[in-house]
């Protein structure tokens, strides 16, 4: 058939072991996060218990092994099988052998995060799930070492890639006027939902930076994506603009793991001689000519017909990215493959922050002892740096910062509420800091403060990174019954 040597991309290895390790390392953190945090904010005793979900939820469009029974203990081992396959994915183990035990593990990853996330309810509403999902499905047919790298997979994957950054560009222009009128980043460095260690000094930069800044972004999103499928070395150079802007934004905020998502599928367009020129110890050719076998029949006939699946379901997201009435992070499956993406369709002006506090006194009056509960990644603390998270995902961090904007009447919110006063330890191990070290308080209560970042002048000054005004009581003092409080 003179069509395989194309279909065989012998000169896109280097992007493969990229995109294969890269991928593999993303679920690691995934699952690594949902170890961590799952069983305290959606466990068998957390703030939105799955068993309860799944009980009301008795028929749910997604699959997940949840629904037939759920327990901490197995979402745990769930958890510690998806990291072992991740590691050994990372360490290129099932690369070494035939190319269905790579496309075997992929799929474990792919069906088990899968599981997670169909259960996970607010805490994992997020894009960058769905992205990872998508991006485990389709990197089980790049094969192993024994095959050349499918072309056709790694042109789906590259229309993943067009699909998040183009996707997201026209959110923004379909969004808000900020975008139109290049002044989103005069607010979202500061705004944005976990700040970062640069992003105060992000936010200092000039104004006409800031414009700059978007304009950039306009054109990384909006005309970039469209040289990725472009002839070697345009399509390099593209793959290059979209890494270098998402490092500016790994740089410059926390976004889990969406833009490290980005720069892996980046390598999807990237040829082993564009990766040569720019890092010469990259072999131009990773095996000579004529020495690489060929795709068994086998092989070749389930990756056409993963890619005719991967085409056809592309028909919904195609329709999205054309509508005036654009979809942002929407999957058209129950399998949540061929998603369409977007993010910060607008820019919240100002920073609002829910303060939760508790009192060990027993008048919840203002001049109790009020102390503040210290959250790892959500501003709080004004003098203390932000720390990089990133790729990390800090679940219970990102709800806090969409309080504000939606309501804190939240049925989590004050799930969480009551934790802290039952001084329960698996959600106090979510904070940074507790303010009564494991002892219940006898009140909690949440508080709203505008928060903005401190000048230069400021900061030399009061050696405050943020500045907060007090705006008021959102959540008015609660308490357990009385006999319980008692029984302390």
């Amino acid at each position: 058939m003179d069509w395989v040597p194309w279909f065989e991309a012998t000169d896109y290895e280097f992007a493969r072991q990229v995109l294969q390790r890269g991928t593999a390392a993303l679920y690691f953190i995934a699952f690594l996060s949902s170890l961590n945090q799952f069983p305290a904010l959606l466990g068998e005793h957390g703030l939105l218990p799955v068993p309860r979900y799944v009980g009301v939820h008795r028929v749910l469009r997604r699959p997940s092994l949840f629904h037939w029974k759920y327990s901490d203990a197995l979402l745990r081992a769930v958890c510690t099988v998806g990291l072992g396959i991740s590691l050994i994915l990372v360490a290129g183990v099932p690369q070494l052998g035939p190319p269905w035990l790579p496309a075997l593990a992929y799929l474990a990853l792919w069906l088990l995060y899968m599981s997670i996330v169909n259960v996970g309810q607010t805490f994992y509403g997020f894009g960058w799930e769905m992205l990872l999902l998508e991006m485990g499905f389709t990197m089980a047919f790049l094969g192993s070492d024994q095959v050349p790298p499918p072309r056709t997979i790694l042109i789906l994957l590259v229309w993943l890639l067009f699909r998040l950054e183009f996707g997201a560009g026209m959110i923004k222009i379909h969004g808000g006027r900020e975008w139109r009128d290049l002044t989103a980043l005069y607010y979202h460095h500061e705004t944005q939902p976990m700040p970062g260690p640069l992003s105060r000094q992000a936010h200092l930069l000039p104004k006409p930076m800031h414009r700059m800044e978007v304009l950039g972004n306009h054109f990384a999103q909006l005309v970039v994506p469209f040289f990725l499928f472009a002839p070697q070395p345009l399509a390099g150079i593209a793959a290059g603009i979209v890494i270098f802007t998402q490092l500016w934004l790994v740089g410059s905020g926390n976004f889990a793991w969406l833009n490290w998502s980005a720069i892996v599928l980046a390598f999807a367009a990237v040829s082993d001689p564009v990766a040569h020129a720019v890092l010469p110890f990259i072999p131009e050719r990773t095996a000579p000519p004529g020495t690489v076998p060929q795709t068994p029949a086998w092989w070749l006939a389930i990756v056409l017909a993963v890619t005719l699946l991967l085409v056809v379901l592309s028909y919904w997201p195609v329709r999205n990215l054309l509508s005036r009435q654009q979809l942002m992070n929407a999957s058209f499956n129950r399998w949540q493959l061929v998603n369409t993406y977007g993010a910060f369709g607008t820019v919240t002006k100002h920073r609002v922050e829910i303060v939760v506090e508790g009192t060990r006194s027993d008048v919840p009056v203002d001049e109790a002892d009020w102390r503040e509960y210290g959250f790892k990644g959500k501003p709080g603390d004004v003098r203390r740096l932000p720390r990089q998270w990133a790729p990390y995902h800090l679940r219970l961090d990102w709800l806090m910062w969409f309080l504000p904007l939606r309501t804190v009447h939240e049925e989590w919110f004050y799930a969480f509420l009551g934790k802290l006063l039952d001084a329960d330890p698996p959600t106090l191990r979510l904070l940074q800091h507790d303010p009564f070290d494991g002892e219940r308080p006898h009140w909690v209560r949440a508080r709203s403060f505008l928060y903005r970042f401190a000048t230069r002048a400021e900061f030399r000054e009061t050696g405050q990174r943020w500045i907060r005004l007090e705006l008021y009581e959102v959540i008015p003092p609660l308490s357990l019954p009385a006999s319980r409080r008692h029984s302390q």
